[in-house]
């Protein structure tokens, strides 16, 4: 086996999750498990999809194949389809991920593609959720200026955890009823200017590096750590692959 490709036990989890399967209508597709391996060397290496290795077959044939996957939410649903995920606590936080020039230039029509500027340049803000183990439950994409605290309530809707925790950019009253309305409890120290601080479980508070880890996890994937990708849709669907990659280690 090369490096960067599926071991036989994690294509056992996941063969059955992909489109063409056998039993699936339409024409089977017999190399799923050769263009997962395909995909994964791009988000690995960060390569152009022109530098595909030949052994993939045809750069442009495995490119569209990834992109009508992407359209259809073929990556997000597996991704989805592995949680089991740790209710005990969740947390969350962004990072942003700087995008190469390579990123600019989208089709208009194409909408929003979540690039913009921050002190950190141009480029995306991930959001993401992890649970109490450090494993991916839920990734957004926004413009690099976006406020984190902003995608706090997206990101914890049809969450049922018993502790929130957040570092102090998500201290707001919205984020708070928020988190009190779902049953849990939030782990969130005050910001500096509120006059009346907050009590919070410092103890518990200290699980909030998980989250750190899990983005240091994704950004071991070349492809994840510099968004070259012009569409936000695409960029999500390697996002959610490097996810799944973590979810089935």
């Amino acid at each position: 086996m090369r490096r960067f490709e599926l071991t036989d036990e994690q294509w056992e989890r996941v063969e059955k999750l992909l489109p063409g399967r056998v039993g699936c209508p339409g024409r089977s597709a017999e190399d799923n498990r050769l263009f997962l391996d395909a995909v994964l060397w791009i988000v690995r290496t960060g390569a152009p999809w022109r530098d595909l290795p030949e052994r993939f077959g045809p750069w442009n044939s495995v490119f569209q194949r990834f992109n009508r996957w992407a359209k259809k939410g073929v990556w997000q649903q597996v991704f989805a389809a592995l949680q089991e995920a740790d209710w005990e606590w969740v947390m969350l936080d962004a990072t942003i991920i700087r995008a190469h020039v390579h990123a600019a230039g989208a089709r208009k029509k194409g909408g929003d593609q979540q690039l913009g500027r921050s002190r950190g340049g141009f480029g995306t803000k991930v959001h993401a959720v992890c649970d109490g183990l450090g494993n991916p439950v839920k990734l957004l994409l926004t413009p690099g200026q976006t406020h984190d605290v902003t995608q706090a309530v997206p990101l914890l809707e049809g969450l049922t955890a018993e502790h929130v925790i957040a570092d102090k950019g998500y201290d707001s009253e919205q984020v708070r009823e928020t988190i009190e309305r779902q049953g849990a409890t939030a782990v969130i120290p005050s910001r500096s200017n509120r006059k009346v601080q907050r009590a919070y479980d410092q103890h518990l508070y200290r699980e909030r590096n998980q989250v750190e880890r899990l983005f240091a996890k994704l950004k071991q994937c070349r492809r994840i750590a510099t968004r070259y990708d012009k569409t936000a849709r695409n960029y999500l669907a390697l996002l959610h692959l490097a996810a799944t990659m973590i979810l089935l280690a």
